[in-house]
């Protein structure tokens, strides 16, 4: 999916004795948005943009090495060995004509090394300039601000795509707002900002805005204007998607003191598991302290500060821990950390309580989303059909205050709740409306300029697709069973002329292990080309299930 920018310059932050300015530049080609004022929470604000920064360059996926240097110098001197192994076998002239062959290709290595010894030295540099300078060589998409009445916030999404991060900021964080527009933008960011984000002190007066002059007209110098192209894969947007709309589903909420999320911290530091299972397995027993089990080594700890006051005991296993340290700077500024898990493998959110700031770590189900886990992370369920008029009528109601209740949009408009509901969920799943955990009300944000495409964002390929029409058509059923701490799906899909007995083997880490199905496709390639549609009905059944538990 391409996304295209139009910068006024670029984002800047200057810093002298008295006095910290940080300007940025937004999207020219988006509706003019802008903000300007100055920071009153300097010191926490620089923590949490920091923090956000630290979502913005995650990528925790498996990077194996390059090998590509050691494979060429393993192929020359494979030729060298071979040649002192022949030359055992031979006379007293081979060896000595090897020996100059081998002083002529020294002399020849030493010749090539001094003329393009610079030219090779100068590519190293120029790679490395572009990993810390490049913007779409080590950032995906320039974070997304929105500015309201009541709050500005930052979004950004991880390189992994399983991380999302948001910074929302009252306006108790500023002083002396002189100036602001309602709206999204995207804002022009680089590698440098972060290091110019901890020069911000709280004695030095710090202005921070959103510069409005670069929506003005201009009628020379255009070539100010900065025109970028990104082309994001659509997993990478479909994720973020996702994350939004996982905000809406019903969950399991605690709290848990900022010290007990150190305590935390300090345990994945000081641990690095070599196999699975990876999971943090959180045991919440109604007015107990909130317990939390790490595998593999089943080490319990036990939260005595952090009281759960649900009515229900419940036990809840995510996974993709190690992203949780980006929550570690943030613990000496937060008042309580508000945890918010939708279900075993299904995402969670942390929201660091800031006092006027809130930062939400969002995360998916898995640090890394591949066919292996299809369907495990599948929140876009069916929702009720809304026709286009009605949809434009909530959407048009909500953007007159930009954010509303459902049922404060119910009784503006004259619609009923759930018909409301229905609509904001489709427009959430489109990236035009977000939901706020913190306070409960959805809020206008328009992730793009454009409207996305759902239909061809929603599925992440076509055996996804199939498999989400068996489950609304009601032709899937399952039967579960554990054996030697394998869970085994077995089920029955209904196609169009036949009914199809499919099996689907999860393990420990809800991984898909293994599978099986009567189809023509899975007979052709096993698992090779990804389960069929049949086994992702299967596992998806499995997971709509344990959503339908989460809300009952």
């Amino acid at each position: 999916m391409l996304f295209n920018y139009k910068y006024s310059g670029d984002t800047s932050i200057s810093n002298d004795a008295n006095e910290t300015a940080m300007n940025f530049a937004p999207d020219a080609l988006r509706e003019p948005t802008f903000f300007v004022g100055k920071l009153n929470k300097k010191i926490a604000f620089r923590e949490a943009i920091s923090a956000l920064h630290d979502v913005v360059v995650s990528d925790l996926r498996y990077q194996p090495k390059d090998k590509t240097e050691y494979k060429a110098w393993a192929e020359e001197q494979e030729k060298l060995w071979l040649g002192e192994y022949m030359a055992n076998f031979q006379i007293d002239q081979v060896r000595n004509r090897i020996d100059e062959i081998r002083k002529d290709l020294k002399s020849i290595y030493q010749e090539k090394d001094r003329v393009l010894g610079p030219f090779n030295r100068a590519k190293s540099k120029y790679f490395d300039y572009l990993y810390k300078n490049d913007r779409d060589a080590w950032i995906v998409l320039d974070p997304v601000i929105t500015i309201h009445p009541d709050e500005l916030f930052f979004e950004c999404f991880s390189q992994d795509e399983s991380s999302y991060g948001k910074l929302s900021c009252n306006y108790n964080v500023f002083t002396e707002i002189s100036d602001f527009k309602c709206g999204t933008t995207n804002i022009d960011y680089s590698a440098e900002l972060y290091g110019e984000f901890q020069k911000i002190r709280g004695y030095k007066d710090t202005s921070f805005k959103i510069d409005p002059s670069g929506f003005e007209t201009k009628t020379t110098n255009e070539e100010v204007y900065k025109e970028v192209k990104i082309d994001l894969p659509d997993s990478w947007v479909r994720g973020f998607l996702q994350v939004s709309a996982a905000m809406t589903l019903p969950a399991t909420t605690f709290e848990l003191h900022p010290m007990d999320v150190f305590s935390l911290c300090q345990y994945l530091r000081r641990f690095k598991e070599t196999n699975g299972p990876r999971a943090l397995r959180f045991i919440l027993e109604p007015d107990k302290p909130v317990r939390l089990v790490v595998e593999p080594w089943y080490e319990t700890l036990t939260f005595h500060r952090s009281i759960y006051t649900g009515s229900e005991e419940k036990t809840i296993r995510i996974w993709g821990r190690r992203r949780l340290m980006i929550l570690e700077r943030l613990i000496p500024i937060t008042k309580s950390f508000k945890v918010v898990l939708l279900g075993s493998g299904l995402p969670s959110f942390f929201m660091a309580d800031l006092g006027d700031m809130t930062f939400t770590l969002g995360l998916s189900g898995w640090t890394n989303n591949d066919w292996s886990r299809a369907g495990n992370f599948d929140l876009m369920a069916p929702r009720g059909h809304v026709d286009l008029l009605t949809k434009q009528q909530v959407f048009n109601t909500l953007k007159e205050t930009w954010f509303a209740t459902t049922d404060e949009i119910a009784n503006k408009s004259g619609l009923s709740s759930a018909v409301v509901s229905s609509a904001l969920t489709a427009f959430t799943q489109a990236g035009r409306v977000i939901y706020d955990l913190k306070n409960g009300v959805y809020r206008v944000r328009e992730l793009n300029q454009e409207p996305l495409d759902f239909a061809a964002l929603r599925f992440g390929s076509e055996q996804e697709k199939l498999a989400n029409d068996f489950i609304v058509q009601d032709q899937v059923k399952i039967v579960t069973r554990i054996a030697n701490d394998v869970l085994e799906i077995k089920g029955k899909v209904k196609t169009k002329n036949e009914t199809l007995s499919t099996l689907a083997l999860i393990d420990k880490d809800q991984r898909l292990i293994d599978g099986a199905c009567e189809c023509s496709f899975f007979q052709s390639n096993k698992l090779k080309k990804g389960p069929c549609e049949h086994i992702l009905a299967t596992r998806m059944m499995l997971q709509n299930n344990k959503i339908s538990v989460a809300a009952n």
